[in-house]
């Protein structure tokens, strides 16, 4: 970590959380506690899409719960899983458009001892005497953040993450990763193949399997709800040639202005795309019998 940090503007975080979760990656999560400094690397961070997205907590509108979420961009959602893990999240996009990414793993960098003390269980007075199997314990894992950096609901979930003043916040000290990886997210049981997971590739603090750039998973791999584009689009996060799920064509095909920006916030498809996405059209129309059409899980 630099001495010099920058902290992450508010317009970094007013973009679609596709985007934002990748360029995420290599930022640093830094918590502030009187002169005690925690700070993190991110590497590996997952986006959810909002009312758009079957696995986001948005999904079914407005609550006081996922406030949050529909609020301005920048600011910390945190909420408990299986009853004892907080999850930390950052909303993205405009006020009133829900969206957020989830920060998966860490790379320990500063206040390592004082990580360790906080998830408990690895006791260590120096930050040398971790073992690297003890390191990964710390920040690995959707939930072993928040215990590392003290996250609660109750304390951290609205505060402003785009914040100096904050004493929990997200900032730049100019690294970035050599190669980043891009997966289906996990654990979900909705939208299941949505390429929305981003790693840095190859880190040793990326929980799950740790894949190195251009790979796929295994799950990606043996799916055949994935097809090829014809490569004319300019469709983010995917890449000319990177597979695309076969749901997301039937609103290729249909696309007119605004029409597949519907459906996933923030993604442009050209007409050429649409008119040579015969070889997407088979995976399509055998997954509609098993998911609602884009049009209306949006």
């Amino acid at each position: 970590m630099k001495d010099k940090m920058e902290v992450l503007s508010r317009e970094f975080f007013d973009r679609g959380p596709q985007r934002v979760a990748r360029q995420l990656l290599g930022k640093l999560l830094v918590r502030r506690a009187g002169r005690q400094v925690l700070a993190a690397r991110v590497v590996e961070a997952e986006a959810y899409l909002g009312e758009a997205d079957p696995a986001a907590h948005a999904f079914s509108g407005y609550t006081e719960r996922n406030a949050v979420l529909f609020g301005p961009p920048g600011y910390a959602y945190v909420y408990l899983i299986y009853g004892q893990y907080y999850c930390l999240n950052v909303s993205c996009l405009p006020e009133g458009k829900a969206g957020c990414v989830l920060f998966r793993a860490l790379e320990p960098v500063a206040g390592i001892a004082a990580m360790a003390r906080n998830r408990g269980g690895i006791e260590t007075e120096s930050e040398t005497l971790l073992k690297p199997s003890q390191l990964k314990l710390l920040t690995s894992g959707p939930g072993r953040p928040s215990d590392a950096f003290a996250i609660t609901r109750a304390r951290d979930n609205g505060k402003d993450l785009a914040s100096s003043d904050s004493d929990l916040y997200l900032a730049d000290d100019g690294f970035r990763p050599r190669k980043i990886a891009v997966t289906p997210r996990i654990g979900l049981t909705r939208a299941v193949e949505w390429p929305l997971r981003f790693v840095v590739a190859g880190n040793v603090f990326v929980s799950g399997p740790r894949l190195r750039a251009g790979k796929t998973s295994g799950r990606q791999a043996r799916s055949r709800n994935w097809c090829r584009p014809c490569g004319t689009c300019s469709i983010s996060p995917f890449q000319p040639g990177t597979a695309v799920p076969g749901y997301l064509v039937p609103a290729l095909r249909g696309w007119n202005a605004g029409g597949f920006s519907s459906v996933l916030p923030g993604i442009q498809a050209s007409s050429a795309c649409v008119s040579r996405a015969r070889c997407c059209q088979s995976g399509a129309q055998s997954l509609q019998k098993r998911r609602p059409p884009p049009g209306t899980a949006a």
